[in-house]
């Protein structure tokens, strides 16, 4: 008796045992000749058993049934870079007081461009990423979340004492940058002794007055960063054997934000620098875009377990473009400040094209390519107002400004 029971218990603990494995012994495989064809899509369903591939056991579900879904994406894009051609700086000095010509405000040395915002180089591809959460119900519709922004890209430029060839003239009007800034407090005055003239005693005063006339070095830096989010659903349409459409709706903000920033430093005739004889001028213009999105997406099958999918779009957008300006004293005790806003409507278009992979219940990986173009907004056509007084820079309006690249990312049901 006791050794029949122990082959009872045994022979139930081994039944339990290929009960409990049973269903979990092969991988569920793709079948083309089932009417879902997407394990990972919306209109995907139970996929045909099959012997030949071991299940991965993780914590996921079935992305052809209701539950939550997260997803992350890394992102490379490049953005136009927006700004206009703008001459900052001339290579030579105002005779302020007429101490070297002889007439005050003569200008001395060659005027040849010692700095200009068109001598930015190139467009940076900016990293970022894209996040999404949402639920999927029993009728297919996927309600989502999502959020993207890229780093922000950087552009700099500079120009010293030393012009090209390596040649100033005679004497040494082109070591000096001056930008024709008026209108400022006397705190931008600069130093009195900037010149060699003024350490002779002979010509008392201020030979090159203003901290912009006859500077030593000058700086540009542009900053571009792009922010997203949608709140919205992913709606089915019609669906066939191998591929399905879909309709999407979304409420929409989106953010351009731009910032440019001049510093300009002087010395005196010793080469001394202090934190009054630096000046910094700053503009920002900041785009936040309120809206709604539609559009229609078409995903196709192309092979087991991989698919294809394009995503169009249109937004309507309502964009408070947010402008100020500033100049700054060195040591941070003055400012002049201007600002201004702006309402306008922006439309938009985007397009993605994805390439799907489907490789295991609950995980889908995707990789793609994506645009967005942006008509209407407003740029700086002229970044730097030089009226200190009142600095009202001059912003135009771009027809078409494009942010586009690549994305790939990773999505888990549950």
């Amino acid at each position: 008796m006791r050794v029949m029971r122990h082959k009872y218990i045994g022979g139930v603990l081994l039944a339990a045992i290929a009960v409990l494995m049973g269903p979990g012994v092969v991988r569920a495989q793709f079948d083309p000749t089932v009417s879902t064809p997407f394990p990972g899509g919306d209109g995907g369903g139970e996929a045909v058993p099959s012997n030949t591939s071991p299940i991965i056991h993780l914590p996921t579900g079935h992305p052809g049934e209701s539950g939550f879904y997260v997803s992350a994406e890394f992102i490379m894009l490049n953005q136009t870079r927006a700004l206009g051609k703008q001459t900052v700086a001339t290579r030579g000095f105002y005779d302020s007081a007429g101490n070297i010509s002889g007439v005050p405000g003569t200008f001395i040395g060659g005027g040849t461009v010692g700095l200009s915002t068109k001598n930015f180089s190139g467009q940076n591809y900016q990293p970022g990423f894209m996040a999404e959460i949402g639920y999927r119900t029993d009728g297919g519709i996927r309600l989502f979340y999502n959020y993207e922004q890229l780093v922000t890209s950087k552009y700099t430029l500079g120009a010293g004492p030393v012009p090209p060839g390596l040649s100033p003239d005679a004497n040494l009007a082109d070591s000096f940058l001056s930008s024709p800034v008026f209108n400022f407090s006397h705190l931008f005055s600069g130093p009195q002794n900037k010149l060699a003239v003024d350490s002779t005693g002979s010509n008392p005063g201020f030979t090159a007055y203003g901290i912009w006339n006859g500077a030593t070095e000058q700086d540009l830096l542009f900053l571009q960063r792009y922010q997203q989010m949608l709140m919205g659903g992913r709606i089915p349409m019609f669906q066939t054997d191998f591929s399905r459409l879909y309709g999407i709706a979304a409420g929409q903000f989106s953010w351009l934000f731009e910032r440019f920033q001049w510093k300009t430093f002087d010395t005196d005739v010793n080469g001394n620098q202090q934190p009054q004889w630096a000046a910094y001028y700053t503009n920002t213009l900041s785009q936040r875009m309120y809206g709604a999105q539609v559009g229609l997406g078409h995903e196709i099958f192309v092979a087991n377990q991989f698919s294809l999918s394009l995503d169009m779009t249109g937004s309507g957008l309502m964009d408070i473009a947010v402008e100020r300006a500033k100049y700054e004293l060195g040591d941070r005790t003055t400012e002049s400040k201007w600002g201004l806003d702006q309402y306008r409507f922006v439309p938009e278009a985007a397009a993605q094209l994805n390439f799907w992979w489907y490789p295991t219940d609950g995980i889908q990986l995707r990789f793609g390519y994506q645009l967005m173009g942006f008509f209407n907004t407003l740029y700086m056509k002229d970044p730097i107002g030089f009226d200190a007084g009142d600095i009202n820079p001059k912003y135009g309006v771009k027809f078409f400004r494009l942010i586009h690249g690549f994305n790939a990312g990773i999505g888990f049901f549950f």
